[in-house]
Parts: C-alpha cells; sequence; structure tokens
C-alpha cells in the first residue's frame, strides 16, 4: 500500500492525523524501534519514552533518529500529557499509573498490530494460544512455502509486524500474545485461531477470564475461525455468523486423528492426508499443532498435499521438545520455551513411560496445584530449580521424589544420577527464566551445555 492510502486509514480508524496528533511510543526495544522507523517513514510526529536508564535499542534509536525526544529513566509525565496517541509495547502493562491516566484524559491506545493491519492489502493469518503458537505460526510458514506462496512469518515470534513489512508478500502469517491482543483493535485475519487456553502471564492479567478475552480479540473481524474441539475455553468463543473449522485429537472434527488397521493418520473430513507416524516430532501435541496448521492453510487455500510434505520435513523449533542426546541409554530432551503450565503438561502427556521432569523458575503467578496432577501420572522423579521451585514441590505434596538443585549444572548431575537406560530426562520448566536466565533460549542453552558435558 502507498503512504496516502496508509495514513488514511491511520485517519478513519484511530483520528490519527499528520497536522496535530502526538504520539508517545511507550518502551524502546524491538517493538518499539520497529515503532518509530514506521512512524518516521509516515512523516508522523513522535516521541519515546522507557522506564529504564538505558533500554536495549537506545544506542541505534539515537543513531537513526537523533532529533526524536526521548525521555529514560522513568515515564515523563509531561509527555503522556500531551500525548494523542500511545502505541504500548507488549512488554509494558496498561495498568500503569501514566497509561490510565493518558487514556482517561483522551489519549488513544493504537498496538503495533493496528499500525501493521493498516499497512497491507494481502491475506493475513493470525495465531495465538498458551502453547503451540509458534510451532504452528513456522509451520503453517512452511506449508506456504511449499504450496509456492511468498509467505513472511513473524509478530511475537521473532521479526516484529512492522518490520514485516520491507518483505514483499502475498501472505503473513503472524504470532500474537496476549499483550499485544490485549491493544489490538482493527485486526481482520483471513484465517485466525486460539490453540488453546490455560493459565499463564497471571501476573499481568487479572483471572484465567480476563486472558482468555484477550486471546478471543484473535478473532476480531469476519475471516475464518479455526477452534480446537478439545479445548472446552476456545469452543466457547465460536460465532454462529463465521465459517468455523475445528480439529481435534480426541473425537471427529474437520481435522482429527483415525486409526485404520495398524496406523494412525491425520484426517480431513474422510480424506486421509498422512500417517502420523511420518510427522517427525514427539507428542500428540504436536499431532495438534499440525492439525491446527493444515486447518489455517486449507481456509486460506493451500494445497493439501503441498501441506503434508512441508509437515514430513518439518523437524521442529529449538527449545521445544528438541531432543539434545542420547547418553548412556539416557534420553535427554530440551524443552525450554514450555514456560507455563500447559506447556509442560502437554510435554508429559506425549510420553507413553513416565520421565524424569525438571521443572521451576517463575511462576508468574500460576497455580502451581494445576501442574500436580500430570507430574504424578506422567513423571518418576522432578528435579526443581529457581524463584518458584518450592511452590512446585508444595503442590506436589510428596506425591513423587524431588530434588532440588541450585542451578542447570546441578539439576543435570542429580538427573544423570537418577537415571537408567531407557529413561527420558525432560526439561520443561512450567515457568519463566527471567530469575536465572536471559531468556528461555539461554536457560535451553545452558541445559544443553550441561548434558553435553556428561560426555567422556
Amino acid at each position: 500500500m502507498d503512504k496516502a492510502a496508509i495514513i488514511l486509514l491511520l485517519k478513519k480508524n484511530f483520528a490519527l492525523d499528520l497536522d496535530i496528533s502526538k504520539v508517545l511510543v511507550v518502551g524502546l526495544g524491538n517493538t518499539g524501534i520497529s515503532v518509530a522507523r514506521y512512524l518516521q517513514n509516515l512523516g508522523i510526529n513522535f516521541a519515546i519514552t522507557d522506564s529504564r536508564d538505558k533500554p536495549p535499542s537506545i544506542e541505534v534509536f539515537l543513531q537513526e533518529m537523533p532529533d526524536v525526544p526521548v525521555f529514560t529513566g522513568g515515564f515523563d509525565e509531561a509527555a503522556f500529557k500531551v500525548a494523542t496517541h500511545l502505541v504500548v509495547s507488549p512488554g509494558v502493562s496498561l495498568n500503569e499509573k501514566s497509561i490510565i491516566r493518558a487514556i482517561t484524559n483522551g489519549a488513544k491506545v493504537v498496538s503495533d498490530f493496528d499500525l501493521f493491519a493498516c499497512s497491507v492489502d494481502v491475506p493475513i493469518v493470525a495465531i495465538t494460544g498458551s502453547n503451540g503458537k509458534s510451532t504452528v505460526t513456522t509451520m503453517l510458514g512452511e506449508m506456504a512455502k511449499a504450496a509456492g506462496k511468498k509467505v513472511v512469518v513473524g509478530g511475537n515470534l521473532g521479526t516484529p509486524a512492522l518490520d514485516l513489512l520491507a518483505q514483499t508478500a502475498e501472505l503473513y502469517v503472524l504470532e500474537l500474545s496476549s499483550f499485544q491482543l490485549e491493544r489490538t483493535s482493527v485486526l481482520n485475519a483471513a484465517a485466525a485461531t486460539v490453540l488453546n487456553v490455560s493459565a499463564d502471564h497471571l501476573d499481568r492479567h487479572a483471572d484465567l477470564a480476563e486472558y482468555a478475552r484477550e486471546k478471543q480479540n484473535v478473532f476480531s473481524g469476519n475471516g475464518v475461525m479455526v477452534i480446537n474441539a478439545d479445548d472446552p475455553v476456545v469452543n466457547a468463543m465460536r460465532q454462529s455468523d463465521r465459517r468455523i473449522l475445528t480439529f481435534s485429537i480426541k473425537k471427529d472434527a474437520d481435522f482429527f486423528i483415525a486409526r485404520m488397521g495398524d496406523a494412525e493418520y491425520l484426517m480431513h473430513n474422510e480424506q486421509r492426508l498422512m500417517p502420523l507416524a511420518e510427522l517427525p516430532l514427539e507428542g500428540k501435541h504436536n499431532a495438534a499443532n499440525a492439525l491446527a496448521a493444515l486447518a489455517l492453510g486449507v481456509s486460506i487455500g493451500l494445497d493439501e498435499q503441498a501441506m503434508c510434505n512441508a509437515l514430513r520435513a518439518f523437524k521442529g523449533l529449538d527449545h521445544r521438545m528438541q531432543r539434545v542426546a542420547e547418553i548412556r541409554g539416557v534420553t535427554w530432551v530440551n524443552d525450554s520455551k514450555a514456560t507455563n503450565i500447559g506447556a509442560c503438561v502437554a510435554a508429559l502427556q506425549g510420553y507413553e513411560r513416565k520421565v524424569i521432569l525438571i521443572a521451576g523458575g517463575d511462576a508468574k503467578g500460576a497455580d502451581m496445584s494445576e501442574l500436580a496432577p500430570a507430574i504424578k501420572e506422567k513423571a518418576k522423579t522432578v528435579v526443581l530449580m529457581g524463584k518458584d521451585a518450592r511452590l512446585i514441590g508444595q503442590a506436589l505434596n510428596g506425591s513423587v521424589p524431588v530434588y532440588s538443585a541450585d542451578n542447570m549444572v546441578e539439576a543435570v548431575q542429580i538427573s544423570a544420577r537418577l537415571a537408567q537406560t531407557g529413561d527420558n530426562v525432560l526439561l520443561s520448566p512450567a515457568c519463566a527464566s527471567l530469575d536465572q536466565y536471559k531468556n528461555y533460549q539461554d536457560r535451553g542453552e545452558q541445559f544443553t551445555k550441561a548434558v553435553l558435558g556428561l560426555l567422556p
């Protein structure tokens, strides 16, 4: 789209006027600098504020935009007072007092996804959920490539949405978090899904119901709704006036798993798409991810055979059920991306035999008692570490043997002593990583390093 058309849409949807609007970008990380570049390119007046003394993108920002006002080391009240529009990065809570006051005084909240949606005229597929969204987003991107589409993938996964505009696309596949969805109002995806809803980010959302409502915003507009028939919270999001495709690993749906003879198949209604055994990912939760991706692909007209070929070649994401090594008959699996209870439960349910589980970190306000039934059923031993290890231990209440570790090396060494030939040791923390690590990637890399350190 050309600049004039984008500016007209911004004015129509948000009363954002080149001549009189004053935009305040709140947060100067990856999203904030992508917003700054976008606004500067359109010639829209803006300033930036960040509560940190030295935000991660400050040096790049000052080099690229030395004339743009920037306020760091706390939120500048004067900047909020004059702002007509706020673009708040997902890492910043909308409950900040400065933001609440600005909204009360009439400032409009616009997200980077709103700006993105006003800037493209090709289909968008929007994917959210507590677990699996990065896997499904990446899967669908590979499927679209295999089907011959010029596809661009990003959003909460990797590249910020506005930075994707620099690439030519016939299709955008975007991952969105609850923080992004809570401040997005004009998204109208050609197809969208909420993969599942389980307790997550309850340190930022009031309760599970509010969290689910934010997720449901992905279904704004009139595109195809892809619904997980196995998740009652998602099932309740159906809208009677919309085209709906369903997926399930437990029952009949538009996309489901059927056993025929000695094999299980991924199905689309009565059509066998491919044997489940040809999906190169562990766990039934990954079968559900594949079914969701197939449903999204069909909803936008991708060739089913091309999509199945892409699934056969899909090796999964780093730090998501990633097989690290087999050492002395013990298999070590890195699922560091399991930063909430639902992700850990899904990982555990994928195993037939009981595993040795390494878990713990920052629980983000979640009720760890919800993790206990899956651990009791699927874990023979648990090794706990991190800030909220004690909460998990209390929730287990002696139902399985529990060991404590101060760091990842110690957790791996304890697990190695406990493990026997044929065992799986699974790092699936059910918690965020920032109490001890830079991010979940760093945590997974430290696990991998510690495991490889066991080699003779």
